[in-house]
């Protein structure tokens, strides 16, 4: 096993998305409680690398950039810094790869993940070291450091850091556009496939059920996904405030201003539970138990029952198209939102 009082530098490994790199933040959490004084790094993608920005418990936050020579270039960079343990969070061969050339004495991954010669610490499925069959992304991630002794019962909840240059960024852009002190709702209206993307029509129905109750909706997805904020400001008979241009930081900060969060399930549904904002979540295709909000704030998720979910979401073979998403009600989502916003005032 690992001698731990002798460990000074650790390397995490996570290769994904936002979402995935928010739910790795209570795997950070606990490595920096369990080693207060040791190094700790992650590898990430560079494209989502910004999502940690001032978060405390890391030292570095090292971006992998497409291309094999900035990829060997990384490697190389691993190997020197002569990392104690690494672990591999992801499990994609690439990972592998550069699990693999940091050349660490205590090299941690799962039976199941490939090439797993490479590692020096193997370890079943997490759903053993819960003890439970249906667990979260979170968990299956802190389960790797449980094995190896790192103490994670106490499931430590997902956070990111709200800068204060993206604070003041945020301010400057919305200021010109929603009066000071306007409650806000942020509201993301894509997803990454079909069968997670609730109808534009039915987020704008549910912008105007906000406005009522006070809210001003900013809506915001990427500069790709422009044309489901148009459809939504096009759709809605109240204001909605878009953006497609902001950075992740500006993100975490707009989620920290806001009083609620309603999008579909997505990686800025999780950025929005880091930073504790009450949130409600349309979930279409995916595995609920694993992508929930991880949070104790105030959250309801929304779905309609189908006896083929979760599924890959690629394609809907069971109907053609995603009844899953497209059967969730306004007024299912409505009734979601009073609830959240109520639990909120207790």
């Amino acid at each position: 096993m690992i001698d731990w009082p002798k460990v000074k530098r650790v390397l995490v490994v996570k290769l994904r998305s936002i979402g995935d790199t928010v739910l790795t933040t209570p795997s950070l959490i606990a490595l920096r409680r369990f080693l207060p004084d040791a190094r700790i790094d992650i590898l990430l993608e560079d494209w989502v690398a910004p999502l940690l920005d001032g978060f405390e418990a890391v030292d570095d936050v090292i971006s992998l950039r497409p291309g094999p020579l900035l990829r060997l270039s990384v490697a190389r960079e691993l190997r020197r810094r002569r990392y104690d343990v690494a672990f591999n969070l992801h499990g994609g061969t690439t990972a592998t790869f550069f699990i693999a050339a940091t050349r660490a004495r205590h090299r941690v991954g799962l039976s199941v993940y490939q090439y797993s010669f490479l590692y020096n610490h193997l370890f079943p499925s997490p759903a053993e070291f819960w003890k439970s069959e249906k667990i979260h992304s979170t968990e299956q991630q802190l389960a790797l450091l449980g094995f190896v002794g790192v103490p994670v019962g106490d499931r430590p909840k997902s956070r990111l850091a709200v800068t204060d240059a993206a604070t003041r960024s945020i301010g400057d852009k919305l200021s010109p556009l929603v009066p000071a002190r306007t409650p806000l709702a942020l509201m993301h209206p894509a997803a990454s496939s079909f069968t997670k993307q609730w109808e534009a029509g039915n987020f704008a129905r549910t912008a105007e059920f906000l406005a009522d109750r006070g809210f001003q909706t900013v809506a915001i997805a990427s500069a790709g996904e422009r044309g489901v904020l148009e459809r939504l400001k096009h759709e809605a008979k109240v204001p909605v405030v878009v953006f497609d241009d902001l950075t992740l930081p500006e993100i975490t900060a707009l989620a920290a201003k806001a009083g609620l969060f309603v999008g579909n399930d997505s990686g800025i549904a999780h950025m929005a539970a880091a930073v504790n904002t009450p949130s409600v979540v349309i979930f279409g295709s995916s595995n609920r138990t694993h992508w929930r909000p991880w949070t104790d704030a105030p959250n309801e998720i929304v779905f309609t029952e189908f006896y083929c979910q979760p599924c890959p979401g690629y394609e809907c073979r069971e109907f053609g198209e995603p009844k899953c998403i497209l059967s969730v009600a306004p007024e299912a989502v409505f009734a979601a939102i009073d609830r959240v916003l109520e639990d909120d005032q207790v």
